[in-house]
């Protein structure tokens, strides 16, 4: 057990790092060599504060739960499981498409919506999510498998989790952004991104959407899912890495620019699934992340909007 924790204790110490190190690279009055050190420097240290703090914070909310101890299965079960979780995957997306091909068109056709506007884009969005929703329903349906992903109101210590898993993603954002900003990596656009540029009314749109649908069946998928298909075999920490990883992947087709400026975003999507995951393994609520999820994507559709506006 005392790996697991030190897993989410080092993934907490990384974003925090990175924080500070991002304030300290971009401080005007560090050139050439001497920005380097200060960039590691500033992120050891932090590192070293922040992993005190975890300690103290481990003692106030005790250890992961006796479940997150390693199962040991064997192989043939673990690629099993695996497969499944990929499996899951690809019938979210096939029903997203399905629930879309067919409800859309028949929304345009009884006028509810017209087709080629910004409100017909919202609620493909809409549709999507929901075809997530159905992927799951059928899974659990056929597997019979109800009690794979525990879902309980939000405890005071839920709160207090996720109000800290807000905040270490925005941090984190922030932090990663302007480090790659400072060293020159081009990041690939989202397609969201670029539809809410051109009217950004999109992105006032897609902040109930995001609270109420992509967070909750994101994750559904993702947290629910994967990471819990995966733990029963894999353990919690190869099961968070492994989900974190196809959720990072899977924005690939959302992204709009080369092979190498999707990579870097990818890469970002996965280090933040990290923190959805360590919050649901800590919890075992999927409201937990389902919220911190929701939460976040409307600070960045909040600040895309003051962008695209100058307000």
């Amino acid at each position: 057990m005392a790996t697991e924790l030190l897993v989410v204790a080092a993934m907490a110490h990384v974003l925090a790092g990175l924080v500070l190190a991002a304030l300290v690279y971009q401080d005007a009055s560090l050139r050439g060599s001497d920005r380097a050190w200060a960039l590691a420097a500033g992120t050891l240290v932090l590192g070293l504060v922040f992993a005190a703090g975890y300690y103290l914070a481990r003692e106030r909310f005790g250890a992961l739960p006796p479940a997150a101890e390693r199962t040991r299965a064997p192989l043939s079960a673990r690629l099993g499981d695996l497969l499944r979780s990929l499996l899951l995957i690809v019938g979210a997306f096939l029903c997203a498409v399905v629930v879309v091909s067919l409800v859309a068109p028949a929304l345009v056709e009884a006028g509810v919506v017209a087709r080629d506007t910004l409100e017909f884009q919202v609620i493909s969005s809409v549709l999507q999510f929901v075809g997530f929703g159905v992927a799951v329903a059928g899974y659990l349906y056929v597997t019979d498998d109800w009690g794979l992903i525990p879902v309980e109101r939000p405890s005071l210590r839920n709160v207090v989790l996720i109000a800290f898993g807000v905040g270490t993603l925005v941090a984190a954002q922030l932090a990663i952004a302007r480090i790659l900003t400072a060293i020159g990596v081009s990041v690939a656009q989202n397609q969201v991104v670029a539809t809410g540029q051109q009217d950004p009314r999109y992105f006032l749109y897609m902040i109930p959407v995001a609270i109420f649908l992509v967070g909750p069946f994101e994750e559904l998928v993702f947290r629910g899912g994967v990471q819990g298909i995966l733990r029963r075999t894999w353990g919690p920490t190869v099961a968070i890495a492994l989900a974190s990883v196809l959720f990072g992947l899977v924005h690939w087709v959302a992204l709009s620019g080369s092979t190498g400026a999707r990579l870097p975003y990818v890469t970002v999507a996965a280090v933040l699934g990290l923190v959805l995951g360590a919050l649901y393994e800590r919890s075992r609520n999927l409201v937990v992340p389902a919220v911190v999820h929701g939460l976040y994507n409307t600070v960045l559709f909040g600040a895309q909007y003051l962008a695209a506006t100058g307000g």
